[in-house]
């Protein structure tokens, strides 16, 4: 036995906690000890020495003895001496093994907890894809989706007789096993009851102690109007059923809008581009183009309208959802060349070429050859 002050061999003061001194430790343990340090002799002894002053000072009474009577309580031949010697043990029941093991157990969110007896159900995800008029409008849909139910037989246990099965004898309920192979702690699933923390010994003839039958579900989804794309929606409950009591799992819809023939979008508001005669663009007029709802929109076109210029069409967008208010709607205008051109269509763009001579007409092309001629002159 070491004579040195067990309070400095754990470099703690004789007024630490408890937990203070099991923190010190553990600390000192890691760093000494053998496994850490092959062939290192001064190791091997301090590591002897950290084991044993922890056996004394972690002990409530053994430490008021030691720090009345000193090493002596522990010498075996000192008057009055209510313990006598003890016995140190590096791999008993307080030693490094162990506090290694609380740690790893620690870390691992506590390795000796009963596993919980009732297992949730697995989540369900279901992609579904609508138009963008259901998109706009909202829309309830029935789906079909392959899923579980409880067995009504077993009641989700899983037995014979539909009692709860009883707890595992190897892992005590906890659905793991630890071993030791030399410094490190192994934590791994029971393989008697494959994690679950029961055994199961007589299984239910119907679900085959499962717990849970196949069976297809009807759900009935409602689209709010206004969704958009990749738009993932909770169902509580509309998973996987859960055994043994467990709550059932969740159903994700993921919603794909499919593209539009006509418009694309961007958030609320929607896009399109849209063709008109040169005449049009020119004098002005209007067309008339559908809506996302399928209703006529007149779209006034002003005149000198010019090629990708666009018209804004307010509250003709999509809806917003939780919204009474809605996007707007944008349309690009492609003025069209005409082509397949007849004599007498000829004769007439001949005779409009020869009467717009004017630069009033054409005020862009004439800014662009008048910086022509400047970069010719330089």
């Amino acid at each position: 036995m070491t004579e040195k002050d067990y309070y400095e061999v754990l470099e703690v003061s004789k007024t630490a906690s408890g937990e203070e001194i099991k923190k010190a430790f553990r600390r000192l343990a890691m760093q000494y000890h053998p496994d850490r340090n092959p062939g290192n002799k001064e190791a091997e002894q301090k590591f002897k020495e950290i084991n044993e002053a922890y056996e004394v000072l972690k002990d409530e009474q053994k430490r008021a003895a030691y720090d009345r009577y000193g090493h002596q309580a522990f010498s075996g031949g000192a008057g009055g001496n209510p313990f006598g010697g003890f016995d140190f043990n590096f791999g008993g029941a307080g030693g490094f093994a162990d506090i290694f093991s609380d740690v790893f157990s620690e870390f691992m969110g506590g390795g000796s907890r009963r596993q919980s007896y009732a297992v949730r159900g697995s989540d369900i995800r279901y992609n579904m894809e609508i138009s963008l008029e259901e998109a706009f409008t909202g829309i309830e849909k029935e789906i079909k989706i392959p899923s579980s139910e409880t067995c009504d037989e077993c009641h989700g246990h899983g037995t014979k007789d539909g009692k709860p099965a009883p707890v595992c004898p190897h892992c005590q309920g906890s659905g793991k096993v630890r071993l030791q192979k030399g410094f490190f702690v192994v934590e791994q699933s029971c393989p008697h009851c494959r994690g679950t923390g029961h055994v199961v010994t007589e299984s239910c003839a119907k679900c085959k102690g499962r717990g849970a039958i196949n069976k297809e579900k009807l759900i009935k989804i409602k689209i709010p109007a206004g969704v958009e794309d990749d738009t993932r929606m909770r169902v509580p409950g509309g998973g996987e059923a859960g055994v043994r009591g467990g709550e059932n799992g969740d159903l994700y819809v993921f919603i794909s809008v499919k593209k539009h023939k006509l418009y694309t979008r961007d958030g609320a508001n929607l896009y399109t581009r849209v063709p008109i005669s040169m005449c049009c663009a020119a004098l002005g007029g209007s067309i008339e183009i559908p809506s996302v709802t399928g209703e006529k929109i007149e779209l006034k076109i002003e005149p000198g309208a010019q090629n990708d210029d666009v018209v804004r069409v307010k509250n003709q967008g999509m809806s917003i959802i939780r919204s009474s208010r809605r996007g707007d709607l944008f349309v690009k205008l492609r003025v069209e060349t005409p082509v397949n051109l007849s004599a007498r269509e000829k004769e007439l763009l001949e005779e409009f070429r020869t009467l717009s001579q004017d630069d009033k007409c054409q005020p862009e092309a004439k800014s662009f050859f008048d910086k022509i001629k400047d970069l010719f002159a330089a």
